[in-house]
This record gives C-alpha cells, structure tokens and sequence, in this order.
C-alpha cells in the first residue's frame, strides 16, 4: 500500500488478491480497484489437500489470464503470497518488478522471482537467493505514509502516555499468544516502572477485562490495552522506547523507520524467514532476539534490563535508525514506472 500511496496519480492501479481475504476491504478502504482470483499453497500441505489447492491455482491462473488481458497492465507488481503465483504465469509476457520484504524470499516469491525483469529487495543479504545474472535492486522497506508522519509527543498525547518508559506489545492482527500470556504473567511486575502499550490481537482480546480486574488501580493505569491497530500503528511506534513482538517484515522497515529497539521473539512454527529477519537486526545491533520457548522465563529480566540501561537502549536505537531507508516506497514506484515505460528488459 505504500508502494501505492508513493505512485499516486502517476499510474492506474488494479490490485490483484485472493478469494476470501481480509484484502479486499483494505484495499478498497484506499480507492483501488480490486479482483480476486483463487489462489492456494502446495509446498507443506497434506497430501490430502494437495489435489484440491493444485486446482485452486489451475483457476487461479486461468481467471488472472482473463483479467491481465482485459486490464492490459504495462508493469506487474509482486509483493508475495500465494496469488502471486497463478497471476505471475499468466502473465509471463508483461513486464515485471518484484519485492522481496524480508531477508530470505518465501518459497512463492522464490518461484515468481524466476520470472521477473526486477527484484527489489530491503537489505542487500537477500541478492545471494538470486541468479547473479538477475537484477536486483536494494530499496529498503517502504513505509505507509500514516505511519512515516507519526511523532513522539502526538503520539504519547494520544494513548495517554506520560513521560515514563513505554514498552510496546504487539504480534499482529490476531496476536501471539506466547507473547501475551508471558506479558501478562510478568504484567504486575512490569508496571511498577515501565507503561505497556499492549496490542493483544483478536483472539485474546476477552481476556484483557480479566488481567485489568486483577490489577490495582495504581498498577492499572500504567497498563494500556488495545484490542488491534492499523492507522494508528504508527502512533504507538512513535511512543515506544522498546517493543516486543514477531519477527515478521514490518520489523524490517517500520522499527528503523523510529530508530526503535526490539526484542523479537520469531513465530516458532513457521519456516525460517522470521528467524532470519531478527538475526539480522540482532547481528546490527538494533534489537536481541527472544526464542519463544524461552519467553515465560527471560521476559521480564530481557526488558527490564534494557529500560534500566539508557546507554544501551540509545544505542540501539541510533543502530536502528542507521538501517532506515526513508525513501523506499518512491524507490519502489520509480522503477516500477521505469519498467514499465521501458516494457521490460527480456530480449
């Protein structure tokens, strides 16, 4: 959507998604054409699940030839997931950018990158999963303008934050529950010195009037729930003087972006991009990462030796903002327009 936002009126846009997502609303919510076509993985699945996602993709690729030669697009725009896949074969003769969010390309983006004229990635450890022989460009991640504008005191002002500590909790749209339960555990600790901004997800969210019921109402008001965040993401990175979370892209760019120290604990049950992803910005000095399994007994003593340690927590915070590409998202949108004007670089 950055990626969008930075094109502006330079270019007609129609979004490609996948049946049934949360997508659609989303993309919508921004005024940008949307179809969907159906679209499922193959790499890992059950062999009972296998026949029927392969024909998913079989669709897949025929309704995006459909729509690709009725859209008539001068540039396709890759940014991962599986819909890429069927959408990328039907349109093999079209003119190609992909990006490459975290440091390791997961496996549909692998498969579309054999395709492609261009692939932009956000840190240059990702050129050696490519062919030497295929361009590939660093861009740094692209930042949605909601939250490249957030600020400080804006933001302190808008969850109600005072000038102490704030640690920042968050996995995701539906949260992690390791990550919650090990907060709450350590929750009443916690708060004798340090807010927590806690984005508990969905999922968990019935449980926060529980954890609130069992705290004292001195404790309580340094505890700050909310249930999900999109626009005002940007806002609670801003007041953050330390965040834990997953490992997944966004902490790539998003974290740098704020010069933002992190204790990334990697989703334990997933291949191993996460982990890439933290080790990374551990091996920068910018955060330390936490195993998940290992969260219920280092927690506490992890953040609260860093919100005890200024020097240490300003320290990783400048290694951060060093890995910060402010410019990305209108990297990403002036080679898109390149290619396309060019119409491609296959012979």
């Amino acid at each position: 959507m950055a990626v969008a936002s930075a094109l502006g009126d330079r270019a007609e846009i129609l979004w490609i998604g996948g049946e049934g997502g949360m997508e659609a609303s989303i993309v919508a919510r921004h005024g940008i054409a949307f179809e969907a076509v159906p679209a499922a993985g193959v790499h890992g699945v059950g062999l009972r699940a296998l026949p029927g996602n392969a024909l998913q993709l079989m669709r897949g690729w025929r309704e995006a030839k459909v729509i690709l030669k009725r859209f008539q697009p001068d540039v396709l725009f890759f940014t991962g997931g599986y819909v890429g896949v069927p959408v990328s074969q039907a349109g093999r003769s079209f003119p190609s950018v992909m990006y490459v969010p975290d440091i390791e390309p997961a496996l549909a983006l692998k498969w579309i990158g054999r395709t492609v004229d261009v692939v932009a990635v956000t840190a240059p450890e990702s050129r050696h999963y490519f062919p030497q022989d295929k361009r590939v460009e660093v861009t740094g991640y692209p930042i949605r303008p909601s939250l490249r504008e957030a600020n400080r005191d804006e933001a302190r002002k808008f969850f109600d934050l005072t000038d102490d500590p704030v640690l920042l909790v968050f996995g995701g749209s539906r949260g992690a529950r390791s990550i919650n339960e090990a907060l709450w555990k350590i929750l009443p600790a916690l708060l004798n010195h340090t807010q927590v901004l806690h984005v508990t997800g969905e999922l968990d969210w019935p449980r926060v009037k529980q954890v609130l019921d069992t705290l004292p109402e001195s404790k309580a008001a340094n505890y700050h729930p909310c249930r999900y965040l999109h626009e005002e993401m940007g806002l609670a990175l801003a007041a953050a003087d330390l965040v834990v979370s997953r490992a997944g892209a966004a902490t790539m760019g998003e974290y740098p972006h704020f010069g933002l120290p992190s204790i990334l604990v990697p989703y334990p049950h997933a291949w191993r991009y996460q982990k890439d992803n933290a080790a990374y910005l551990e091996s920068r000095a910018a955060g330390v990462v936490l195993p998940d399994e290992r969260l219920g007994s280092d927690l506490y003593t992890m953040v609260s030796s860093l919100l005890s340690d200024p020097a240490r927590l300003k320290s990783m915070s400048q290694a951060a903002a060093w890995l910060a590409v402010h410019d990305a998202a209108e990297s990403i949108a002036t080679l898109l327009l390149e290619i396309g004007q060019e119409g491609g670089t296959r012979g």
